[in-house]
């Protein structure tokens, strides 16, 4: 367990860290990830989570299995194609994970969600957190629209804004 990490949790309000998401970068966001499915059957959910809870940081959770767990939670897995994914970013750390459900994994290596997760990170460091998701948002579309291109009958699944824990 690292203490320094357990104390900026523990004393840091979740709103506080997620002062950075303005009401209209949110809806630009929301706007984005509407378009963004119009292209492709994926079907995105951001979770945006500030500080955790005490447990998590005393089982020594890592953001993946932080991730996994709202994965499981919002149902992304819950799509006729399985083809949800998962953006969940951890603000007091700046870290992000991508998590796509079975169908999409089979298509798209998990390398090429990471790669979009460490550009995301680099805009985070840059404070750039609107353009870091939205720039996310869109290199993932590509990869969707490539290997899991729309059907005329491209169905929204999973609801379009962003959640905030």
């Amino acid at each position: 367990m690292n203490l320094r990490r357990c104390l900026r949790h523990l004393l840091i309000p979740g709103w506080f860290s997620q002062r950075v998401f303005k009401q209209q970068d949110l809806a630009a966001i929301t706007a984005a990830i509407t378009a963004s499915e119009r292209k492709h059957r994926g079907e995105f959910r951001l979770v945006l989570e500030g500080s955790w809870p005490w447990l998590a940081l005393w089982q020594n959770t890592t953001v993946r299995e932080r991730a996994a767990a709202h994965f499981a939670q919002l149902g992304v897995w819950d799509t006729e194609d399985n083809s949800g994914i998962l953006i969940y970013v951890q603000l007091l750390d700046h870290q992000v994970e991508i998590l796509a459900d079975r169908g999409i994994a089979k298509r798209v290596p998990q390398a090429a969600w990471d790669a979009i997760c460490r550009a995301m990170e680099a805009d985070f460091r840059q404070k750039n957190y609107r353009a870091g998701v939205l720039t996310a948002i869109t290199q993932a579309t590509a990869l969707l629209a490539q290997h899991f291109p729309a059907h005329e009958n491209n169905p929204n699944e999973l609801q379009d804004h962003p959640v905030r824990r």
